[in-house]
């Protein structure tokens, strides 16, 4: 006899759209989905003003590629170099191979920029793989595997047709820094004493990091320094961080280390942190949905507040440092703070541009996550051109 709770399973089993229901797609939905990519980009990418035309960059070799899928795993392998060709860190696909590249900067250790013939390496991530290795900032990288960086930046190019130019140089030897998620990184670099050294050095996605509370305490001086441990989507930081607060001395300056939170996270965790700095509602980040008025001719845009936390409400100095590895939801804390008029100090954030929608192909289920909306700070400075003080 059957129980209530296996019919039940059953009966959700049979639903349409169940994993378990849903046939396989065959060649002719696969391919159906590459091809609908495009179109894709160009509806919902919030910052198509980056490309002449106004269009997703492509090529002839990424149209015969998308032509030519017909399974899964050639649909995954066209989709990040249809979103690769954006150039843009935050534009990645819901899906990876075990050999796909690494993120930037979420598991990148070096910044990388070209400078004359070089690629300059501009900051290297506090006690990372490369850091322990002795790479500095001021370094260049000369190589990637046998190849000269520049070579490597082309090849990278070619495999979706498109030339190493403008701003796909910079982003190019930044990923092939991260190196593939399955193997370490041959990496050559050349010291500021022109010396050069090969490194095999372990990919972030190898390295482990030990267990971190979400936020870690100290005291400096007068001021209380709370660092964020890449923890800006851990909703377990709320708690954290109200704990760390309720221990500040009434008046004493506190200072918002955001120089670890490569991998963003959640509004609500932002919120939950600046709202111990204000009294009322309060203006911190603007929004604009280009697709809408794409779709529409309708502008949309909207202004986002903080709210004041009942029992929460510091009322000495705050202070906030940053950098590179200050990425999308730190860099929304960051200018949100500026509004509330904190100082902002440190170098160049990671300048991940907008907030990500998930859009979900309708065949595959492949999930695309692409920049939808724009993002500004309250003076209408765009967030990812938003400049530290020093």
């Amino acid at each position: 006899m059957r129980t209530v709770l296996s019919l039940l399973l059953a009966f959700v089993c049979a639903l349409p759209g169940h994993a378990s229901a849903q046939a396989e797609p065959d060649a002719a939905a696969w391919r159906q989905d590459a091809l609908s990519v495009e179109p894709l980009i160009n509806s919902r990418y919030a910052y198509l003003d980056r490309f002449p035309g106004g269009v997703m960059p492509t090529s002839p070799v990424l149209r015969a590629e998308a032509e030519a899928v017909a399974d899964r795993s050639a649909l995954l392998r066209y989709a990040e170099h249809a979103v690769a060709a954006l150039a843009d860190h935050h534009a990645i696909t819901g899906g990876s191979f075990a050999d796909s590249w690494g993120l930037v900067p979420s598991y990148a250790d070096l910044w990388i920029e070209p400078e004359g013939e070089a690629w300059r390496i501009t900051a290297v991530r506090e006690g990372s793989s490369a850091a322990l290795a002795g790479v500095r900032q001021g370094d260049a990288l000369t190589a990637v595997g046998d190849l000269p960086t520049g070579q490597a930046v082309a090849a990278f190019w070619s495999e979706p047709g498109l030339p190493a130019e403008g701003e796909r140089a910079g982003y190019a030897a930044r990923v092939l820094a991260a190196g593939r998620r399955d193997r370490p990184r041959d990496l050559t670099i050349r010291g500021r004493d022109g010396v050069e050294r090969r490194l095999s050095l372990p990919n972030l996605y190898a390295v482990r990091r030990a267990d971190q509370p979400p936020v870690t305490v100290r005291e400096s001086g007068d001021d209380r320094v709370i660092r964020f441990n890449d923890s800006l989507g851990d909703s377990g930081t709320i708690a954290a961080f109200d704990a760390a607060m309720a221990n500040a001395r009434a008046g004493q300056r506190v200072v918002l280390d955001l120089t670890d939170t490569a991998s963003g996270g959640n509004t609500v965790v932002a919120r939950a942190i600046m709202g111990w700095f204000v009294d009322g509602p309060t203006a911190y980040q603007i929004h604009n949905l280009p697709a809408e008025e794409r779709e529409t001719g309708i502008p949309r845009q909207w202004i986002e507040q903080v709210l004041p936390r009942p029992g929460k409400r510091h009322r000495g100095p705050v202070s906030v440092r940053v950098g590179r590895w200050t990425g999308s939801m730190g860099e929304g804390l960051a200018i949100g703070m500026d509004a509330l008029g904190a100082e902002v100090s440190g170098g160049p954030m990671a300048g991940l541009l907008g907030a990500v929608y998930d859009h979900r192909l309708a065949n595959s289920g492949l999930v695309i996550k692409l920049p939808t909306e724009r993002l500004y700070a309250i003076d209408g400075t765009p967030r990812e051109a938003f400049v530290p003080r020093p």
